[in-house]
């Protein structure tokens, strides 16, 4: 099982516009910059789901070595174009096959993980965590659908679960922070959880 084709699809043929969005109109997202500030350490950095490459360019910028991955190729091509000098490759949540275990010191995935049917969600945040050595950290974020499952005009999928599917997923990991907000780019609701790994 992988991720969603449809999602995938619409990232590709929309990404030009995505890119607009989440780079040229919508507000810096200071929240998740305050919160990496927080918990990220120097060493290896990995941004799953990079889309147009804004955060993995923060992050670069702040001194992190860091790559993007993406499952679209549309959005990698304009990450490649919007941040050159950035690193950005191709590869896609649940598997991630090209990233090693134990390989980073700190993961983002930011708004990611609902775009997954909801019963490949545990694996995926395993797969995650599995990314990080020891005492290493994860950000993980997801944008908030009450109810059921849907998709919106361009087709994106939005899944709805509970926040135990996450947190069960995390057991033995240090949870570090944990909220519910109104995310300051987006304004959509997220959840972001902070979590070190043994």
């Amino acid at each position: 099982m992988s991720s969603d084709s449809e999602t995938i699809r619409a990232y590709d043929e929309g990404a030009a516009g995505f890119a607009r969005e989440w780079e040229d109109d919508q507000a810096p997202p200071d929240d998740l910059r305050e919160t990496v500030g927080r918990f990220f350490s120097a060493g290896p950095t990995i941004d799953v789901g990079c889309g147009s490459g804004r955060d993995t360019a923060w992050l670069a910028e702040q001194g992190f070595d860091v790559i993007g991955v993406d499952a679209a190729a549309g959005l990698l091509a304009e990450a490649r174009r919007r941040h050159p000098g950035v690193r950005f490759e191709k590869d896609a949540l649940p598997g991630l096959e090209t990233l090693a275990a134990g390989a980073f010191a700190n993961v983002l995935c930011e708004t990611v993980i609902m775009h997954l049917p909801p019963e490949l969600i545990p694996g995926a945040v395993g797969r995650l965590m599995e990314l990080l050595r020891p005492k290493g950290v994860l950000y993980l974020s997801w944008r908030v659908t009450e109810g059921a499952s849907k998709r919106d005009a361009a087709g994106r999928l939005y899944a709805a679960f509970e926040p135990a599917t996450v947190t069960d997923a995390l057991s033995g990991a240090e949870v570090l922070f944990d909220e519910r907000r109104v995310s300051a780019s987006s304004k959509k609701v997220v959840h972001r959880i902070v979590a070190r790994r043994p």
